[in-house]
């Protein structure tokens, strides 16, 4: 029997307004709970950030949605629906892959559009093999989905089971990069599967296989955007847990905890405000989680974190037609790549960049004839790097975009009209650990029921939820985390991801 915060648990403090928290009240509210968030930020979405610079309305946060399902669940939970809040497009493309020898290729959903993709940039060989690598990851997401991604685990042992057997079977704890490349050998279509893993903080070679269901999720169910931008979607979310009840307190900080004995009994603010709760779910960074409850867990070996990220926000007066809305422009090196960024803390000799140009999908984000560009350059966090990025950020901004116009987008810099450069020493600001928006990386070691988990030693009616936990990092398994600390709070069952909205899953076929 999984383990469930005892004695009452009427009213919950939620802290932090981010994905998780909004998700984990939204699933709160549905079960009848009293819900008050605190939120330091003065609007939602916490890592899911906004900023709005001379018409230009940017996402600082993530840019890539997929599983949508999942919002919908939360929404289901209050009597609400995901199409009543938010109008989303499908992206096809989902992604646009260009490489170094100029080839280009575009990652289709559907299986017989990416199917011919396949065969028309490498041949029928690899579009059967395609097919089977198909197949294969939409098996694992089906075994993976409630036993081990949507489930809370309260010891190893939890899970041994026949879905174990299963995955073991599957050669889901193998290699990740080695998996892959038994059902494709192009090497472009290898990196297309595969690079997802840098989200979970691990090269694909030392990367569990069980992690390409990151790759089911963009690749096979697809990826979306929602119109009014990323931001739209801690909108809604706030928008239907302020319609179900929840209480919100904007611009405002946590304080301290007080505790009598081994309960939280109230959430004391930076306003002075004392907030008397009988439950309360954590989502900051999990460092600063720890530091609320004064408390540190003990590992046998210390927290690895993710890799972090160089972000440039800009707003531009051209677009270039080689772009999608989401484009993948690859360096020729590859694992010299994750060596870099992963292990000796340099910056990447020859990048893979995520380029995103959402204006290509709603144009009303920026200025009429004018384009929103996001570029993430992966990069080592503080740990791994200790770059001084005050001096290293401008120099490396002109670096990335020097290359950009060497692949292609010419006059890129002549056409940038506004920008914000985000490094990992900005993320350090905003109390992320080791400067990365990642958080602990997905190792072994910090994986399933060996990442840190939900509930807290000797701390009985705190709950945390975020990357930072279970599942782990991305919007699908932030989102997740939330409906599983609500779980935690009012022994809520495990429930089909999906479950309100069948219409949105696509088939592996």
């Amino acid at each position: 029997m999984t383990r469930t915060v005892k004695g009452r648990t009427d009213h919950v403090v939620v802290v932090g307004a981010g994905l998780a928290g909004l998700s984990a009240a939204l699933h709160l509210l549905g079960a009848g709970r009293q819900v008050t968030l605190i939120e330091r930020d003065r609007v939602p979405g916490g890592r899911a950030g906004q900023l709005d610079l001379e018409g230009y309305r940017l996402d600082t946060g993530p840019t890539v949605l997929t599983m949508p399902e999942l919002l919908d669940e939360a929404f289901h939970a209050v009597g609400d629906s995901l199409s009543r809040r938010l109008d989303l497009v499908a992206l096809d493309p989902a992604y646009l892959a260009q490489f170094p020898d100029g080839s280009s290729i575009q990652v289709h959903s559907e299986a017989e559009a990416m199917e011919a993709e396949v065969r028309r940039v490498a041949g029928p060989a690899e579009a059967q093999g395609y097919r089977r690598l198909r197949r294969w990851l939409t098996e694992l997401y089906q075994v993976e989905r409630d036993r081990f991604i949507g489930a809370n685990f309260d010891s190893p042992l939890d899970l041994v089971g026949p879905s174990l057997a299963k995955l073991v079977g599957m050669g889901a704890f193998g290699s990740l990069g080695a998996k892959i490349g038994g059902f494709v050998s192009d090497r472009r279509l290898r990196r297309l599967f595969s690079f997802q893993s840098l989200y979970a903080g691990v090269a694909p070679e030392r990367a569990l296989a069980a992690y390409a269901v990151i790759a089911y999720m963009d690749t096979v169910a697809g990826v979306w955007f929602p119109r009014g931008g990323m931001r739209a979607v801690p909108e809604a979310m706030a928008g239907s847990a302020a319609r179900a009840g929840a209480e919100f307190r904007y611009g405002t900080s946590v304080a301290w905890l007080e505790r009598i004995g081994s309960r939280v009994a109230a959430v004391r603010t930076t306003h002075g405000e004392r907030i008397p709760c009988d439950a309360v779910v954590l989502t900051p960074d999990l460092l600063a989680s720890y530091r609320l409850l004064g408390y540190m867990p003990r590992r046998l070996a210390p927290l690895r974190w993710s890799p972090s990220a160089v972000v440039l926000h800009a707003g531009v007066d051209r677009t270039w037609p080689q772009l999608a809305h989401h484009t993948l422009s690859f360096g020729a090196a590859w694992r010299r790549t994750f060596e870099e960024i992963t292990s000796t803390g340099r910056l990447m000799s020859d990048p893979s960049l995520l380029i995103s140009t959402p204006t290509l999908t709603d144009p009303s984000l920026a200025p009429e004839g004018r384009h929103l560009l996001s570029v993430l350059a992966p990069c080592p966090n503080l740990e791994r790097g200790p770059i001084d990025w005050e001096r290293v950020g401008p120099a490396y901004r002109d670096e990335l975009v020097a290359e950009l116009e060497r692949r292609g987008l010419t006059g890129f810099d002549s056409s940038v009209r506004v920008q914000r450069l985000l490094t990992p020493a900005d993320w350090a600001d905003m109390g992320l650990a080791a400067g990365t928006p990642f958080a602990a990386a997905h190792t072994f070691a910090q994986t399933g029921p060996f990442r840190p988990r939900n509930l807290i030693r000797g701390i009985d009616n705190v709950v945390l939820a975020g990357c930072g936990t279970t599942p782990g990092v991305g919007i699908p398994p932030v989102l997740i985390s939330g409906r599983l600390a609500a779980d935690r709070i009012t022994g809520g069952s495990v429930r089909h991801a999906g479950s309100a909205r069948p219409d949105l899953a696509r088939s592996a076929t």
